[in-house]
């Protein structure tokens, strides 16, 4: 049986709480243990440490907001992209979403919202086709994580430029497999399934460092044998979509059209020859769409 379809397509009070609490506990506890003679120091010299780190942290978070909203306008953005809150210590428990589910047991849970109470989304791109140095730029300068789900027939004639958005935000983008040619995977046997699967497995590590965790069929069609072939060689999730975005609309699988906290949204490497606009004209309308509706967008790696 085959499963998935493929249909054409916070606060700044938080953070200074949460570095307050920072600050409280270093000063108290010490980052390693004082000599066994000197003095301790006063009360007031403890809380002017503490107050200066935490001023400096605030000017810290000010500037990068300001940087954040230039460059919303530089890039034409409708509003500042909203800061994602902070990830959760322990992730969420990922299950099969229900009716994607196939006989097996155990294997690598198939979903298109992670479950959070969290007002975020996550932004994933596919495939590899599109090169555009400026998605690099405008992501950078924003600051939204994203991930890429790459298929090494359409990326193998540019690795530097895979390699160079790996390394492209502070907190790394991930790349992951979306198979070696992007084959239409139930109509293959397993052991074709695995080669398509396990080979991209070894082509991101040999050629990023990383072996990937997540993996995304082609056109959203599996069945159990992929999902058998995926977690033989290292695929712990296979996280599909909720939304769809292109440079012109939105496309949605939920029946009320809108965003709910954890989806995961889908868009891919695409350029004018291929859709209506460039790929920074994708991530104004999706962002315009995501920040509107008062989200943000997270890291998908911070919660799967």
């Amino acid at each position: 049986m085959t499963y998935g379809a493929h249909r054409p397509r916070r606060t700044l009070g938080a953070a200074l709480a949460v570095a307050a609490l920072a600050v409280a506990a270093t000063a108290c506890s010490g980052g390693a243990e004082p000599e066994r003679d000197a003095p301790a120091p006063a009360a007031g010299q403890q809380a002017q440490g503490s107050a200066g780190a935490l001023a400096a942290y605030v000017e810290k978070v000010r500037a990068q907001r300001a940087a954040r909203a230039l460059a919303a306008k530089k890039w034409g953005l409708a509003a500042t992209p909203l800061d994602a809150p902070a990830p959760p210590v322990t992730k969420p428990k990922i299950t099969t979403r229900k009716g994607f589910e196939t006989d097996g047991k155990g294997l690598p849970p198939v979903f298109t919202t992670v479950p959070t109470r969290q007002k975020v989304v996550f932004l994933t791109i596919d495939d590899g086709a599109e090169k555009d140095p400026q998605l690099l730029r405008m992501m950078s300068e924003l600051h939204i994580p994203y991930s890429a789900f790459l298929s090494n027939y359409l990326v193998k004639d540019d690795y530097p430029y895979f390699a160079k958005m790996q390394k492209s935000q502070e907190a790394g983008v991930s790349l992951h497999n979306h198979t070696l040619n992007h084959r239409y995977l139930p109509g293959l046997s397993y052991s074709e399934q695995k080669r398509e699967i396990c080979g991209m497995q070894d082509v991101i590590q040999k050629r990023f460092g990383t072996r990937p965790p997540l993996f995304r069929p082609p056109y959203g069609n599996y069945n159990e044998d992929t999902l058998r072939a995926a977690q033989s060689c290292g695929v712990k999730a296979v996280p599909l979509w909720a939304a769809e975005a292109f440079p012109d609309h939105m496309e949605w699988r939920e029946w009320d059209r809108d965003l709910h906290p954890g989806d995961i949204v889908l868009t891919h490497f695409r350029g004018k020859e291929d859709w209506k606009g460039s790929m920074p004209d994708m991530i104004r309308r999706v962002m315009n769409v995501i920040t509107a509706k008062g989200y943000a967008v997270a890291k998908l790696e911070d919660y799967v």
